[in-house]
């Protein structure tokens, strides 16, 4: 067995909106390797052992430090947060009404504050502490239809870089993922709304350079890499995970 096999043996995580999609990749892969781990979600009846579940609300103060704290307790303590509950939003910045813009914003970026605030206080008691935020492509590159998502997830890269230089002198490393576009339930809500899933499909495809959409498991490993011992120098860092989106500019395919 190698030693990245349980390179989490003795830490514990809490991963939100880990029921499904990319959190519950992230909390199957951590327990892998041998974290302790809990998934809070908003629905947990399909989680399942050796992962431990609380229900919790993001945008409930309450409800997140009531879940936060009952976790912790049970796993015996809190080294590793996963801010990965948030939702989408399509549109320009005529589509979306004030109303969901507060809701967006209060899940995706409120969300990340509550559960963090939560957490701080178990994590400072860690001697291999990290918080891994889950941005997005969104927040690096403009994408149409995408106003209101891409403002929540610009937010989310700010913050995580505010998060790192106020807690890098208690121990506690800060780091974000940026998907591109990813196949999860979300995405695949989409397109089956599309009027031509397929075309649609394809078109998400295209846009990132590998030709394909980013899987969960590919996004749950950069995470695990983030929130790792040994990753202990890393913070403050974006990590994309977009099949080269950002940072490639490819000439058209030769027919």
């Amino acid at each position: 067995m190698t030693s990245e096999a349980r390179e989490y043996e003795g830490l514990s995580a809490l991963v939100t909106g880990g029921a499904s999609g990319i959190g519950r990749a992230t909390a199957e892969l951590l327990a892998a390797r041998g974290a302790a781990v809990t998934v809070l979600d908003l629905d947990i009846a399909g989680v399942t052992k050796p992962l431990l579940a609380r229900r919790g609300d993001v945008t409930d103060d309450a409800s997140v430090r009531e879940a936060v704290s009952s976790a912790a307790a049970e796993m015996g303590g809190l080294d590793i947060l996963v801010n990965n509950a948030g939702i989408g939003a399509q549109g320009t910045v005529e589509d979306n009404d004030d109303d969901q813009w507060h809701h967006v914003l209060d899940v995706n970026v409120l969300g990340m504050v509550r559960t963090t605030r939560a957490a701080l206080p178990h994590l400072r008691r860690s001697a291999h502490a990290a918080v891994v935020n889950t941005c997005s492509i969104a927040a690096t590159a403009g994408l149409p239809q995408r106003a209101l998502y891409g403002a929540s997830k610009g937010a989310v890269l700010s913050l995580t870089l505010a998060m790192a230089a106020d807690h890098i002198r208690e121990g506690i490393r800060v780091n974000c993922v940026n998907p591109g576009t990813a196949d999860t339930p979300w995405i695949g809500r989409l397109l089956d709304a599309a009027p031509d899933p397929e075309a649609e499909r394809a078109a998400l495809e295209a846009r990132q350079p590998t030709g394909r959409l980013v899987s969960a498991d590919e996004v749950a490993a950069a995470i695990a890499y983030l929130a790792s011992p040994a990753a202990g120098a890393t913070t403050g860092t974006s990590l994309a995970v977009d099949g080269g989106m950002q940072g490639l500019r490819l000439r058209p395919a030769q027919s």
